[in-house]
């Protein structure tokens, strides 16, 4: 598929002079490490912004009941399994998120392993499996009874939705009120599998209905929740009233189960469908104790260097699950590192091989010009230049943590397996962190081979921040294909 794709000599993402001292070594180093990969580049016109996220599962049955930002899409996953021929054995993602990959490669006859440890995707994937299970027109019938009996306006007793400090005041009054009638009707149903879908559905529509919106690194607060809203107040527009929005989920749900565009077809387009198992907790702790040369396949999206939080992002739909303050802390921590509030994970190679561990550190500290961007970064904390001193060390530890589990999914792939991964590139004071090549050299350290980076015609902006100070550069959005 790929080999057909054009080949342009792309330019290096240095801006010709970044500020400070070590300018000059960053971006000749970074020249070398391009050089080094120039000819595994390929723009793949076959992708876009929308495949490579959220956006293309919109209209996709059973991949559109929750909207989880950071994943991509479904035909995404397709086109790599279908363009790399990569049509049996076993997969494995180690940051599963919404399941996606599990998802599609089951569909296409894979059997799939992931790993997930944010609790509100997992119980988007544990939802749908039970889904797959069940008998889809009880369900789908029994979603609509219950909608249109609408009991959750009657009079009656209101399950108290249980906040998190930056949670609180998130939804209008009646809103929350008819929530928690519904939470509390939603208890009073006998069979198991149908409670947790309806109890799911609530779930998947808490930002339609909150004064909030998911922007990245926190939640951003419309200015009529009463907070306050900095200079420059945030209208999300319309606040869609709880019964209306619960309603269309519940249809949708439904809809999706039984409808034309089924989430399990009639007559399956393939002989065997393949079998998905989520594994729970960090992919740090997990990896280790899974068999050697046992995956065909590996494709993944990890979060990327960009300092999104997740458990902010996700505050609503974890209050709503039961965490406490204090379990939300520390999933923030336990999380791969890519938020400045992360600190470092001082038992990060307890459960690796020893030998394994100290290689893949080598491989880590011997990066030329990940060490002097990080030198760079820290000579711009010292001075005051940034604009929150847990910059370095988020840097540090997501590429130090993230070269951990590279070497450690090589022992898990077979010879000849493809690594595949999206990823983006980010720059932070000025300087750009050219987050394909560092990973492929590090790859290669761990006994991969690039055989492709997969750029996309049309990279993203970086952030107005860095815009306003340094102007406005490109950045590299891509698909790196590895193989072992």
């Amino acid at each position: 598929m790929y080999s057909q794709i054009a080949m342009p000599i792309l330019a290096p993402e240095v801006p010709v002079a970044i500020p400070g001292v070590g300018s000059q070594e960053i971006k000749l180093a970074e020249e070398r490490l391009h050089a080094k990969f120039s000819n595994t580049f390929r723009i793949n016109y076959d992708l876009d912004r929308s495949l490579v996220s959220f956006q293309a599962n919109k209209r996709q049955s059973g991949y559109r009941w929750y909207k989880y930002k950071e994943g991509f899409s479904a035909e995404l996953i397709r086109y790599i399994l279908g363009g790399l021929q990569l049509l049996s054995g076993r997969i494995l993602d180690p940051f599963a998120g919404s399941g996606t990959t599990l998802f599609v490669a089951s569909e296409m006859g894979l059997d799939a392993v992931g790993i997930e440890l944010l609790p509100s995707s997992a119980e988007t994937i544990e939802v749908r499996n039970l889904l797959h299970l069940a008998d889809k027109p009880y369900i789908a019938s029994a979603l609509r009874q219950f909608k249109n009996s609408l009991p959750w306006q009657e009079a009656g007793e209101s399950k108290k939705f249980q906040h998190l400090r930056i949670t609180a005041g998130a939804f209008p009054s009646d809103a929350e009120f008819e929530l928690g009638r519904y939470l509390h009707e939603t208890d009073m149903v006998d069979d198991p599998v149908l409670r947790r879908v309806l109890r799911f559905a609530a779930m998947c529509v808490l930002e339609e209905i909150s004064y909030t919106r998911k922007d990245g690194q926190y939640l951003r607060w419309d200015h009529r929740s009463g907070r306050n809203a900095g200079k420059k107040p945030f209208n999300k527009g319309q606040i869609v009233p709880f019964t209306h929005a619960i309603c269309e989920k519940l249809d949708q749900i439904s809809s999706d189960l039984v409808g034309g565009d089924r989430l399990i077809p009639d007559e399956p387009l393939i002989a065997k469908e393949g079998r998905g198992d989520l594994q729970l907790g960090s992919c740090l702790e997990l990896l280790p104790k899974m068999q050697a040369n046992s995956f065909d396949a590996l494709v993944t999206s990890p979060p990327y260097c960009n300092r999104y939080d997740y458990t902010r992002t996700y505050a609503l739909e974890l209050a709503m699950l039961g965490l406490n303050e204090e379990q939300v802390s520390a999933l923030r921590q336990t999380m791969l590192s890519c938020t400045v509030e992360n600190k470092e994970k001082q038992a990060l190679g307890a459960a690796f091989d020893a030998k394994q561990f100290r290689e893949s550190m080598a491989a880590f500290e011997s990066q030329e010009l990940l060490q002097l961007i990080l030198g760079y970064l820290d000579r711009c904390r010292d001075e005051g230049e940034l604009n929150n001193n847990g910059i370095p060390r988020m840097v540090r530890n997501y590429f130090k943590e993230l070269t951990v589990v590279i070497f450690e999914c090589v022992r898990l792939l077979k010879p000849g397996a493809r690594f595949v991964m999206v990823n983006d590139n980010v720059r932070y004071q000025g300087v750009h962190i050219p987050v394909d090549l560092i990973l492929s050299d590090i790859a290669q350290k761990a006994g991969l081979r690039t055989e492709a980076i997969w750029v996309l015609p049309k990279g993203k902006g970086n952030s107005s921040q860095q815009m306003g100070e340094h102007g406005r550069e490109e950045l590299r959005k891509c698909v790196y294909v590895w193989s072992r």
